[in-house]
């Protein structure tokens, strides 16, 4: 009977050091395991975003228009402001049929020094707009994004 002891103890020290040596397995063992330590997850901060406002104003100056692209919640306006010593024709995309956004067409002639609001922008939508007088300087395009 005490070979019958002996050959069982050796069979399980011998199995005991199989696994720990495999890199583990289940073990029926009482002996207990070292905690498994987690790295908690990252957090990262999302980038801070201006909420739509009901209105912007795009400023145009001899260098483009500034800010090209703007947000504004349904109902809103943007107001254009010519800083620029010549006259321009802001204007609804596609050029030269304005019929994109036409409520921009209601900024249309400004000269040095004047300012106009569009119309209200009501549908969610993406607006773009040209100065139709200098249609070919893409610093006088940009976008406005109704939320």
């Amino acid at each position: 009977m005490k070979q019958t002891i002996a050959t069982g103890l050796a069979a399980a020290v011998l199995m005991a050091m199989t696994a720990a040596a495999c890199g583990g397995g289940s073990s029926s063992s009482s002996t207990p395991t070292s905690p498994t330590t987690t790295t908690p997850p990252t957090t990262t901060t999302p980038p801070t975003t201006t909420p739509p406002s009901e209105t912007a104003t795009i400023t145009i100056s001899a260098n483009g228009v500034s800010p090209s692209n703007v947000t504004i919640v349904r109902g809103g306006r943007v107001t254009f402001v010519n800083n620029d010593s010549r006259s321009h024709e802001m204007a609804s995309d596609p050029h030269p049929e304005h019929t994109t956004c036409p409520e921009l067409n209601q900024v249309g002639f400004l000269l040095a020094g004047q300012s106009r609001a569009s119309g209200n922008l009501n549908t969610a939508r993406t607006c773009t707009f040209h100065d139709h007088i200098f249609f070919g300087d893409n610093g006088l395009k940009g976008t406005i994004t109704i939320q």
